[in-house]
């Protein structure tokens, strides 16, 4: 049997599910995994929405015998897969195989910090959350801070006590042996299969967690879901770098070991105060105002050389004096590396290299200093070289056009197989692509008073129900007060509330107009008559003040390429694609995707755009667009067959 026949109209999952729905595509890409892991192949494979690309690949994982990593965007869709979407599957297929969830570091209590911020006595204000994590304590099984229903999940009790990369001590501390990440890692390691976030799969890949048993050299195959994101946290993840906020640990955490194991070394306060203070004065040579650009634009004003090379100095100071205090404490020895790491940083930042892009921001109080590499495709490749097994890559959104080039570029992947998968719904008769006339140019001041009066016949024709995506803060900011006095609806606006709880009220309001951007353009899923019309006020290329696509843009041009069709059209295709999918989530959804960007029509790489996005119809006609909505007003439940997105 194929791992296709398993969703098949009669197989296992069928029998046990009362609404799934047998999909040819799901079949196909379940075959196309199942032989990617047989052969350790890899697949890059787009699974339009309504595949249902996740049981696509857990129902071959599952019967496969292999051990298989799967990893998926963020924490949210993890624990989605985790605990909805595998037991499902495991308990239909009846698949005797063992799963673990593995978190990073930051999500398990540290037992050596937690002693720390006892013996400290100084945090007033987290007091009372100290007190709930220390009782917590000596009862939990896990050590998952989120356990801790009593301490807010932004209080500033957690960074005391978990730990980063940084402060770790690895196999040194004296709780190694009971230290809860070292056992939820153990846990993974035996496990048949383990579900994983990017991050976390990054901070394995790129070796960052030392002194801990790596999880990648034990798979024999490795599942990256939501994978249009690999290149962007790839990106991050091989970035370097230096930041306020790692002085001020540095700081808070050398003090914390002097007062343990070395009070009567009282210089070492002295010496961590004026690192804290050079810092500040480099954020001040760095400008007031708030603001991300190339390393270049400041590196030769004076003040600026000056403060840094102050930061350096007082890091050196600190590092003799803890060499002379490394003998105290495993803590202070580690300080004393921390301090030699920072400085080893301070002085990438004067070095010259033509593959890397040195840039910072700044923040009100803060900064952070980075080095990214030009290119992350061949650490990549060389990464993946050394883990040999199958790799499947899966996204509703990887191809421009019909094509992956980019995204295998952007990757290294120069040997994979390639399957796309276009959805099952029928966009053409339940979507409208509403692509509005006389629009002016979106570079323009007025363009998003445009927007706002074009798309509001459209979302009182659907009587509310609307996402409007916008390309950035600003013209969202703008749009919001635009809308507060014309609008008579509920009007939801990024930034407002927490995410999840906006997304809560659009669902139960089912009238909302909500406005987003960055994050709301993915991962966000409404089905049936909440929303039934998704406005998008441009086509959304990255900024070109990025100092990270600014230089890439100027390393394509060097060697002969087209920056724009090579590197901004395929990124811009891709989100694109990603904000278009928010409309049709179910079998039974409909509506129309209006795009406010006249370039769409009028720009001949628009075509590239159109031939990426699902068949739909298309009109610049509005009554064209308000009669469709009226159309399929209707209400059309809010459920669909599973299928497993």
């Amino acid at each position: 049997m194929r791992a296709g026949d398993l969703l098949d109209c009669d197989g296992p999952l069928a029998r046990h599910l009362e609404r799934f729905s047998s999909r040819p595509q799901q079949q196909c890409m379940a075959n196309a995994v199942e032989t990617a892991l047989e052969t350790g192949r890899t697949l890059v494979v787009e699974a339009g929405t309504g595949v249902g690309k996740t049981f696509a690949y857990l129902a071959p994982a599952l019967v496969s015998g292999l051990k298989v990593i799967a990893s998926t965007g963020t924490k949210h869709l993890q624990d989605q897969l985790f605990h909805k979407d595998l037991p499902v599957v495991r308990k239909a297929l009846g698949a005797n195989v063992t799963a673990a969830l593995l978190k990073g570091r930051a999500n398990y209590l540290c037992h050596h910090r937690l002693q720390l911020a006892n013996d400290d006595g100084t945090h007033l204000v987290s007091r009372r959350d100290l007190y709930h994590v220390s009782r917590w304590a000596g009862v939990t099984r896990t050590g998952d801070i989120a356990e801790v229903v009593e301490v807010p999940e932004a209080s500033p009790v957690w960074p005391m006590v978990t730990s980063t990369v940084d402060n770790c001590l690895g196999s040194d501390c004296e709780s190694f042996q009971d230290c809860w990440l070292v056992r939820a890692r153990r846990s993974a390691q035996a496990a048949d299969l383990v579900v994983v976030n990017h991050y976390l799969f990054f901070a394995d890949l790129a070796i960052r967690d030392e002194g801990f048993g790596e999880l990648l050299p034990d798979a024999d195959a490795f599942i990256l879901d939501e994978a249009h994101q690999l290149p962007e946290i790839a990106s991050a993840f091989f970035t370097t770098g230096i930041s306020a906020r790692q002085l001020r640990d540095f700081v808070a955490d050398t003090v914390a070991e002097q007062l343990r194991d070395a009070p009567d070394m009282r210089e070492l306060r002295d010496l961590c105060d004026a690192v804290g203070n050079a810092a500040a004065r480099f954020r001040l040579s760095l400008g007031e105002r708030e603001r991300t650009a190339p390393w270049r634009a400041v590196r030769g004003k004076a003040a600026v050389g000056e403060t840094l090379e102050e930061i350096r100095e007082r890091l050196g100071d600190c590092a003799a004096a803890l060499e002379l205090a490394s003998e105290r404490g495993k803590g202070l020895n580690n300080c004393r590396q921390r301090a030699q790491e920072l400085t080893r940083r301070l002085d990438a930042m004067a070095e010259d290299d033509a593959g890397t892009v040195r840039w910072f921001e700044t923040t009100r109080r803060g900064f952070t200093l980075h080095l990214t590499p030009l290119d992350v495709a061949s650490l990549f490749a060389e990464r993946m070289s050394c883990y040999r097994g199958a790799w499947i890559f899966t996204s509703a959104t990887l191809a421009v056009g019909a094509s992956f080039e980019h995204f295998r570029g952007r990757l290294g992947l120069s040997n994979a197989d390639e399957l796309k998968l276009d959805s099952p719904f029928d966009y053409e008769a339940n979507a409208l692509l509403y692509v509005p006339g006389g629009m002016p140019d979106p570079g323009g001041q007025e363009h998003t008073r445009a927007v706002v009066d074009a798309m509001l016949p459209l979302v009182r024709a659907n009587g509310g129900g609307a996402f409007a995506l916008f390309t950035s803060y600003r013209a969202l900011r703008d749009a919001a007060g635009m809308l507060s006095g014309v609008w008579d609806g509920p009007l939801l606006v990024q930034g407002s509330a927490p995410r999840r709880e906006l997304l809560e009220r659009f669902r139960e309001q089912g009238n909302a107009l909500l406005l987003g951007t960055g994050s709301f353009w993915e991962g966000v899923d409404v089905r049936g008559e909440a929303l039934g019309c998704v406005v998008i006020d441009k086509l959304p290329f990255a900024s070109p003040g990025d100092p990270v696509t600014q230089a890439r843009i100027e390393d394509l041009r060097a060697r002969g390429g087209n920056p724009f069709m090579e590197l901004q059209v395929p990124r811009a295709v891709i989100m694109l694609k990603q904000g278009v999918g928010r409309l049709i989530r179910g079998e039974e959804d409909t509506g129309v995707v209006m795009i406010c960007d006249p370039r769409l029509t009028r720009k001949h790489y628009g075509r590239i755009f159109m031939e990426s996005l699902p068949p739909m119809a298309v009109t610049d006609s509005r009554d064209v667009a308000t009669t469709f909505l009226s159309a399929h007003a209707d209400p059309v439940g809010n459920g669909s067959p599973l299928a497993a997105e």
